[in-house]
């Protein structure tokens, strides 16, 4: 698969600042920038979802890997393990995540969560009042609404990526350990 859209310059100073500190410029950056108050306003978005705290890191992370495995997201799943490596979080697990019903090193939360953002991806959606209850019970008002907030950005994000063919950009090379093989569908 190939880019669908051709990347745009970015301004000089963007640019540096994401090589600075990412190490390459985002391809749906490049993408999105052919709109560049699009491409702002998702920028600004995407820095404020990141400063949200009432839910959990790691499973915001591992609901946005499960998001991304469901929709054949590569893209996502690679920035995604390189951010959990960056995070601090459990690499362990961020790397069975396309493969979490399978894996054995999650724990009933996580698992829940997982559960929780497949079911928000499926369309129509399969979110069943008893996993919300759980979820709810667990994690309380706020953290609940900020992890759908969160899978719903997950699904824009997947999605678009998806649709403009862009694939993973090898951030994830810099893991010690590999991306687990999806259990469902991926794009090559």
């Amino acid at each position: 698969m190939s880019i669908r859209v051709p990347k745009a310059d970015l301004p000089i100073e963007l640019r540096e600042n994401m090589i600075k500190q990412l190490g390459a410029v985002p391809e749906p950056v490049e993408v999105l920038w052919n709109h560049p108050e699009l491409a702002a306003a998702n920028q600004e978005f995407t820095a404020k979802v990141s400063t949200w705290a009432a839910a959990d890191a790691s499973l915001k992370t591992f609901a946005h890997m499960a998001v991304a495995a469901q929709v054949g997201c590569g893209w996502c799943l690679d920035v995604n393990y390189f951010l959990a490596l960056n995070q601090n979080l459990d690499l362990t697990k961020a790397s069975q995540v396309p493969r979490w019903r399978q894996a054995d090193v999650f724990s009933p939360l996580e698992r829940d969560v997982m559960e929780y953002a497949e079911a928000m991806t499926t369309t129509p959606s399969t979110v069943t009042d008893e996993l919300s209850k759980r979820l709810l019970e667990r994690l309380g008002p706020a953290a609940l609404v900020e992890l759908t907030v969160f899978i719903g950005f997950a699904n824009m994000a997947a999605r678009c990526n998806t649709a403009h063919g862009i694939t993973s950009q090898g951030y994830s090379d810099a893991c010690e350990i590999p991306l687990a093989p999806q259990s469902g569908r991926m794009p090559a």
